[in-house]
């Protein structure tokens, strides 16, 4: 764990702002300069904090409209239907983030789609529970 101060937390919420910030933007906004700046940041990818830049893609401007949360109950328990649950999902692009879970359902999925009638069965499932996203917002959480 790195230690973080008041200035490093500024970068971080900045950067989870706008990832393309360069270091003379970032220091032009916090009051340094933009060596410093670069130094900062820097550090922060060195110490596996920050890991890199990711676009943010407007999957409904691509035609994929509706966002649903499948809570995934797998029909049998053990290690193969877990591989294989996990190898099928892999090869559906629609499936966004898979997360393997403990508590009611074995796994969670954030799925995108056309619409609601464009889902496909999926194999080795016992229960879903579905939940379709009307609104989002991304909020950047704890920064040490």
């Amino acid at each position: 764990m790195i230690d973080l101060d008041d200035t490093d937390r500024a970068i971080l919420r900045a950067l989870a702002e706008d990832g393309r910030l360069s270091a003379g933007e970032l220091g032009r906004r916090l009051g340094l300069s933009q060596p410093a700046a670069w130094r900062r940041v820097r550090r922060l990818q060195d110490a596996g904090v920050l890991k890199g830049v990711l676009p943010e893609v407007d999957r409904e401007k691509l035609g994929f409209g509706v966002t649903v949360f499948l809570g995934v109950k797998l029909a049998t328990k053990g290690r193969v239907s877990l591989e294989d649950f996990e190898r099928a999902v892999q090869a559906i692009p629609e499936v966004q983030v898979v997360q393997h879970v403990l508590g009611l359902f074995d796994y969670r999925l954030r799925v995108v789609a056309r619409d609601l009638a464009d889902f496909e069965t999926l194999p080795g499932v016992g229960n879903v529970e579905a939940n379709v996203l009307l609104t989002e917002e991304r909020r950047p959480g704890p920064l040490g």
